[in-house]
């Protein structure tokens, strides 16, 4: 959470700029390590968790650019902050093309490195970049995992319009992964090759983010103490991701419009006017057309940014996809955390399988990253799962049929194969029956998110009882059969 105590990583070579930037950001809560150089830098980032690095540009043994590298590699989400000279400002904006998150400039002001710090603190708490984040599988394309028809029209839809320079709105519950479908856009197209730049609209204060999206001249406001190029310059002939879009502030909005419009632009206290080509993305997990209602979006921005819109569907419309997100997830913090987990419980699954994910797939990993910590077996069980998915998973009263009521009455008398069964039974019966409720009763739609025909739900559906069982939403309908 924002406001734990952060992991600052300082590498510069300078003993008291090194001791005065550790002491401002240990007073505000921080966790500071010093280093006096990169390769120390590196070393530490290969042992240790960190949450931001700041590098000088000009250091020994590795250079801040070097060190920038070689930290994304390892990190590929860790915000690199970048301390450089006035006359070193082209190198710092070109280590922002590379994946810097930001720079400042000596002599710096105190309050301008506090905002910045605290900037690419939330951003990388915002950030979704990981959350489903693949390797190479039959099962994956564009980084995004999952096989199920609301995914693979998510596919379809990137193959359609990456190598354009449309506008494209991205929308979805929050922890869908949107940056991902950003990140996609941009990869395939032929952009590829140029910068992609990424803001998190609600990280900056209202009264920064003109200057964030279009820079500032030096003397623009308190704290310009030199000219900085902005977001929409540094993206110029590659790809800028907007992330939550509804949180500009109308303002702000007027001049977005422009710029999308005409490609064109002035910094805060300027007077030229800056020219760029950019691919935009945007993403919200707001409803804009509400927000348009209420006065707090423009009408007109919101039709230029909704050039085609692509709506990122809920893990519990995916539900097919949950079993090659568990894969992925285990075996990466397997490696992360050092464990050998060779899958999950049968238990395990059905109750992963119910819950209802209003955090989505990047509730989905963190569950998944705790579960990997506390198993100390081979699989992990329910009780390694977290309290809020297990208490969300009770028994449905599901009528038993007559086998499982001999076996539930007179356990005794059988053995244990045939109770196994009857439990079995009684189990892929509740998941079918959740599955039905979550699909409105709907067989076919049910039958693709289970991985079955429909055909062979239907008789899965016969053999458990469950063709004539009303659903439990409150309403008299029955299992569209």
């Amino acid at each position: 959470m924002i406001g734990d105590k952060k992991q600052i990583l300082i590498a510069d070579d300078e003993p008291n700029l090194r001791r005065i930037l550790g002491a401002q950001l240990a007073r505000d809560g921080h966790e500071v390590h010093l280093v006096a150089n990169g390769g120390e830098a590196l070393a530490y980032l290969k042992e240790s968790h960190i949450d931001l690095l700041i590098a000088d540009l000009r250091m020994p043994v590795l250079d801040g650019m070097e060190l920038l590298r070689e930290a994304l590699s390892i990190h590929p989400s860790l915000p690199v902050i970048l301390i450089t000279a006035h006359g070193t400002v082209d190198n710092a904006v070109e280590a922002l093309k590379t994946g810097a998150f930001d720079y400042i400039t000596k002599p710096f002001d105190q309050e301008e490195l506090r905002s910045i710090v605290r900037k690419a603190l939330v951003t990388q708490e915002f950030s979704a970049r990981d959350a489903t984040s693949a390797t190479t599988s039959e099962n994956s394309r564009h980084g995004i995992i999952g096989s199920s028809e609301a995914i693979s029209e998510v596919y379809t839809l990137i193959d359609r319009v990456a190598d354009s320079p449309t506008t494209v709105l991205v929308t979805g519950e929050s922890g869908t992964g949107k940056e991902l479908i950003a990140r996609a856009l941009h990869v395939s197209s032929s952009r590829k090759e140029g910068p992609f730049i990424k803001v998190n609209c609600a990280a900056i204060p209202r009264d920064l983010i003109e200057s964030e999206f279009f820079g500032h001249e030096r003397g623009a406001f308190t704290g310009a103490i030199a000219s900085k190029p902005g977001r929409f310059e540094l993206a110029s002939g590659g790809t800028l991701f907007l992330d939550e879009i509804g949180s500009i502030p109308l303002e702000t909005q007027v001049k977005l419009l422009r710029a999308l419009q005409e490609g064109e632009f002035e910094r805060v206290g300027g007077i030229r006017t800056v020219k760029v080509e950019v691919r935009l993305v945007a993403a919200t997990n707001t409803d804009l057309k509400r927000k348009i209602e209420e006065g707090l979006f423009r009408e007109d921005l919101y039709y230029r940014l909704n050039v085609v819109g692509l709506r990122l569907p809920a893990l519990r419309k995916r539900v097919g996809d949950i079993p090659l997100l568990v894969d992925h997830f285990v075996e990466k913090y397997n490696n992360r955390l050092g464990k050998s987990i060779v899958g999950l419980s049968y238990e395990a699954q059905a109750v992963l399988a119910a819950y209802r994910w209003p955090g989505n797939v990047r509730e989905l990993e963190n569950v998944l990253e705790r579960a990997v910590l506390f198993a100390d077996g081979e699989r992990i069980l329910v009780e390694h799962l977290s309290p809020e998915v297990r208490e969300n998973f009770t028994s449905v009263p599901l009528p038993l049929n007559a086998q499982e009521r001999e076996g539930e009455n007179s356990s005794e008398k059988i053995g244990l194969k045939e109770q196994v069964r009857a439990a079995v039974n009684h189990l892929e019966r509740e998941l079918i029956y959740r599955a039905l409720n979550q699909m409105n009763g709907n067989v076919t739609h049910t039958a693709r998110v289970l991985k079955l025909s429909r055909k062979g739900l239907q008789l899965k559906m016969k053999e458990l009882g469950l063709r004539d069982l009303p659903l439990r939403s409150g309403r008299e309908n029955e299992p569209k059969v």
